[in-house]
Order: structure tokens, then sequence, then C-alpha cells
């Protein structure tokens, strides 16, 4: 699987992120540069887990929020700043859910489908493709997630782990496991 440039980091980029953090620990002001480069990458993943762009825009500001309140609380884990943004957006997004008593969504026209099953689905048809999206609704929130950050961000199996809060291995052995009901599950469909 080809590495996303966008969510990986050298270990100056790393060293760069984390002057930024420990000037925006000391002055609020020093926060502008994480936003500027995080904002609309923790928008996306918002807004593909919703149906409503306001919404997305509102939830993703209370994201950064309580990040700029709480960056106090920041560890270097050895993995980019975004890390930490996502698990307060995952919780943001629950909490969003709970308020609205709305079900989570799939955004799946940003969506490549069947990148992360192509070797067994043949064909990209009408059929296929509403089936996939039927096995999709079948999983549990904790998996669309993990397929969603594995195959769509294409993030490595640390920074899945750092999201997650489970061990790296934790979430190679997770996501194999959807893979595995998803294709059971399709295969099914017959």
């Amino acid at each position: 699987m080809p590495v996303n440039p966008i969510y990986h980091h050298t270990e100056d980029k790393l060293m760069q992120e984390l002057q930024w953090v420990k000037y925006a620990k000391e002055d609020p002001k020093g926060f502008e540069p994480l936003y500027n480069k995080y904002y609309e990458q923790i928008f996306r993943y918002i807004y593909q887990r919703m149906d409503d762009k306001d919404t997305a825009h509102d939830v993703t500001s209370q994201v950064f929020l309580k990040a700029l309140n709480n960056i106090h609380k920041y560890e270097y884990r050895g993995v980019p700043f975004a890390s930490w943004l996502y698990r307060i957006a995952k919780s943001e997004l629950y909490q969003s859910f709970r308020d609205r008593k709305a079900r989570r969504t799939v955004n799946v026209e940003s969506m490549h489908l069947f990148e992360m099953i192509e070797d067994w689905v043949e064909d990209k048809t009408l059929e296929n493709r509403k089936a996939l999206l039927n096995v999709i609704s079948k999983l549990s929130e904790e998996e669309i997630q993990m397929v969603e950050l594995r195959f769509f961000e294409k993030r490595s199996f640390r920074e899945i782990g750092d999201i997650l809060e489970i061990t790296e291995n934790n979430a190679k052995v997770k996501s194999h496991r959807v893979i595995k009901k998803m294709r059971k599950l399709f295969e099914n469909k017959k």
C-alpha cells in the first residue's frame, strides 16, 4: 500500500512540530502553525462522518478550542501532533452524535471503496458498490474508523494505534480482522 505523505512526517518535521507545541504551551499565539497545518485535515476527518458541513465546521472548531485549552497536557509520543487532535476529534464527534441523537454516517463520495478489497472484488459495478456500502453499514463505529484511518487516509499502524489508544500490534490485528469480516459479509451477499 502506498504511503500518503500528508499523514507521515520525517524526523525533522516532527521536531519542528514539537517546537510549535512547546511555543504554544508558553503562549497561545504559538498554536497558530499547528492550527493552520491541521485544520483542513481534521475538518475532512469529521466531515466524512457527518452529513452536515456546518456542523462539521462547528465540531472542528470545538476540537481546536479543546486542543488549545489543553495543550499543556500534550505529551510527545513519536507520532505527529495530529494523532492527539484525532483523539480529541473522535471524542467531540461522539459527543455531537449523543447531543443530536444522530447516527454516524460515512461520506462515501470522497472514499475509494474498492481500493481496500480489490483482490476479492473483480468488477466495480453499481451492484457491487451497493453491496459494499451495505457491508460497511454492518460494521461497528470502531471498525469503520479503522477502515477509514488505514485504507482511506493511509495511516501507519503506529498512528492508528495512537489515535485509537491501542498498541500498534493491536491496530494491525484489528485492521486485518475488519477486512476479513468485510470479505465474509460481501461474499455472503450472493
